[in-house]
């Protein structure tokens, strides 16, 4: 599966969320099914730790993947550009998929 590019803007000091429709090649959703989310926030692309999570809800039926961050986290980002994914686990094969990646500038 091709891992869509979705740039995202964060307010600084405001609530922040976003839902993304995470969708296998023929459009269907993807199945979520005993599976969790992690997306964090990083400077550089390759970096191996974050500099934030975000919360992360699932909606299994629809594969609708929710993230979001408070404002008392989004007030401690200093402003610029990052780096983002959302990684999908299956919690029964430990499997982990990246279904979405981009930027995320910090106003």
């Amino acid at each position: 599966m091709a891992v869509p590019a979705v740039n995202i803007v964060i307010e600084k000091g405001a609530d922040y969320f976003a839902t993304f429709t995470i969708t296998n090649p023929d459009g269907t959703p993807y199945n979520l099914t005993d599976t969790s989310a992690l997306s964090t926030l990083r400077k550089f692309p390759e970096a191996t730790t974050g500099i934030s999570t975000f919360s992360s809800s699932l909606v299994v039926a629809t594969g609708k993947v929710t993230i979001s961050m408070g404002n008392s986290v989004t007030s401690e980002l200093d402003m610029g550009r990052y780096y983002y994914n959302i990684v999908i686990t299956n919690n029964n094969t430990s499997k982990k998929t990246r279904v979405i990646e981009g930027m995320a500038l910090v106003t």
